[in-house]
């Protein structure tokens, strides 16, 4: 669905809403730190360098967005009053590693103490479950505007309180956008999921959620079809963390728990339409099986039955 003129409109005033809202509110964070002959940009890069042990200019300038002319006077004054020190690079000549002196980590000290106080003061007016909400916010606007792409494999762990419910709205949400499914598939997805929260035999049923840098990007669950036949559901990955192997490693899992249960099968139903999950599911050994057309959540869909055959595990 295309945007209309007055969703641009909202969506730019909001911004324009956060972005003063944020000013005001770094400004009140920046007023708490100690009064000092450096300025916020000179904090700034006693920050970075404090942070790690050791940074080239470059670098260093990339990392807080800063001219690097402004930069070398920033780095020339800290050289002069003994707070940094520049080593040659053992892996480019034409490059000096900087890092703080003892003196410069005692200077930064007081101010890296004064913005922890302010941070902690922050979260202390908030209860544990509105901080971890603010936090996964950032981390939301960080990956977005900042362009950050998690890479590698995703932990896997059980769905945490809170966690059943975004089941339900990131899937709705998602295949509404792309799919044009309607409500009916967020109250088959709440009726699922609600199933699944109350299993009766967790060492028959179970289910997962990935998590990279402390976000939940993909789901997957395995339910009870009949005695020997397991279904996998709500197999899941945030569009920001395909092809990373996430939904690879969420079949795996689903796989190796369904042959431990004891189940003798595994089915994955999909639509048609779902070309990448088809794709994964045929990397992972399950065999297309039959297809039917059939009308749902508004749509007239072609759904895809799969199994994969289970094997014993080999015994040692």
């Amino acid at each position: 669905m295309e945007p209309t003129d007055s969703d641009e409109t909202r969506r730019v005033e909001a911004v324009r809403q956060f972005n003063r809202f944020y000013t005001r509110y770094s400004e009140a964070l920046d007023a708490r730190l100690p009064r000092s002959e450096f300025s916020l940009t000179e904090i700034r890069v006693l920050y970075e360098l404090a942070r790690s042990q050791t940074q080239n200019a470059a670098a260093l300038a990339r990392e807080l967005s800063l001219d690097t002319g402004y930069l070398s006077r920033i780095l020339t004054g800290f050289e002069k009053n003994g707070l940094i020190a520049r080593t040659p690079s053992t892996t480019d000549a034409r490059q000096s590693l900087l890092a703080l002196t003892e003196a410069g980590r005692a200077r930064f000290a007081p101010f890296d103490s004064a913005m922890i106080g302010a941070i902690r003061a922050l979260l202390d007016a908030l209860t544990p479950a509105e901080q971890e909400q603010m936090i996964a916010a950032m981390r939301v606007i960080e990956r977005l505007l900042g362009k950050r792409h998690p890479k590698g494999a995703a932990a896997l762990r059980a769905p945490r309180a809170g966690e059943y419910g975004w089941l339900v709205h990131r899937q709705a949400q998602w295949f509404a956008h792309e799919m044009g499914w309607d409500r009916h598939f967020e109250a088959s997805l709440a009726q699922s999921v609600a199933a699944l929260a109350d299993t009766a035999d967790p060492a028959r049923e179970t289910g997962w959620i990935a998590e990279q840098d402390g976000t939940a990007v993909g789901s997957a669950f395995v339910t009870a079809v009949g005695e020997s036949i397991a279904r996998v559901r709500l197999l899941f990955v945030e569009p920001h963390a395909r092809r990373l192997g996430i939904g690879s490693q969420l079949l795996d899992e689903c796989v190796r728990f369904a042959r431990q249960a004891g189940y003798k099968a595994v089915e994955l139903t999909l639509a048609a339409t779902l070309t990448d999950a088809k794709r994964i599911a045929g990397q992972h050994g399950f065999r297309y099986r039959q297809a039917e057309n059939a009308r749902h959540f508004g749509r007239d869909l072609i759904v895809e039955h799969w199994v994969r055959e289970l094997s014993p595990e080999p015994s040692l």
